[in-house]
């Protein structure tokens, strides 16, 4: 699969609004203070641990890591462009343990050993939060093979979601709703750019013949629910 790069770049989950919400609804699932020590794994640009950089002041500036470099990555947290398996296994602690929409670029085998290597890099305390997209019943704009190819990808969600819970064993579910308004205009520039995974593999032509569904099908703004599920491990 290619490299996905825009999916925050420039799209609701880049908003302030997004992240004040997500960070808020961070806030009631963890307690955080200056001690504290975070880890995102795929973190893109870094946008919601380098706001939690500005609201906490952590001594210990939170780590981001992804396979891909952006050039606009915040300067305010600290990021490595690496593997999740092979920075894991530096073996250095943390009190959060974020996974947020990037279970779907891994194997069955090497998410069990993203687990397991996260609940040993884990403090006395610490939490894995992991979440994905709502699989059931989401409400994403597509067009028409878009849809197909979301759905095929929530579907494997749900096996590694199987898995996750095999893994853990001792785990609490979560919800984060974010309602999103943004103009038809925007939503199909984020089409073109391949904002999620699901448009990656798809020719322009087939990206294009979708935009002009995604045109004819939409108002001029398009309301929906974005939820991610979530599930949350204590160590």
């Amino acid at each position: 699969m290619k490299k996905l790069k825009n999916w925050d770049n420039k799209t609701w989950l880049s908003s302030k609004s997004y992240i004040f919400h997500f960070n808020k609804f961070l806030k009631t699932k963890i307690k955080l203070n200056k001690n504290s020590k975070i880890l995102d794994i795929g973190c893109g640009r870094a946008n919601i641990i380098s706001a939690l950089q500005k609201k906490y002041k952590f001594k210990s500036k939170p780590i981001g890591i992804d396979v891909v470099a952006n050039k606009d990555v915040k300067k305010n947290i600290v990021f490595k462009k690496i593997e999740a398996l092979k920075y894991l296994k530096k073996q250095k602690k943390y009190d959060l343990i974020l996974i947020k929409q990037t279970i779907h670029f891994f194997t069955k085998t090497k998410l069990n050993h993203l687990l397991n290597l996260s609940k040993k890099s884990l403090n006395p305390k610490g939490k894995i939060l992991i979440f994905s997209l709502k699989k059931k019943n989401n409400k994403i704009p597509c067009f028409k093979k878009m849809r197909k190819n979301l759905e095929k990808s929530l579907k494997r969600d749900e096996v590694l979601f199987k898995i996750i819970k095999k893994n853990l064993k001792e785990i609490s579910y979560t919800n984060f709703n974010f309602k999103v308004n943004i103009s038809k205009q925007k939503y199909v520039r984020m089409i073109r750019e391949r904002y999620i995974s699901c448009l990656l593999n798809m020719s322009n032509k087939e990206v294009e013949f979708g935009i002009s569904e995604i045109k004819s099908k939409y108002k001029r703004k398009i309301q929906f629910n974005d939820v991610l599920e979530g599930i949350i491990y204590k160590n």
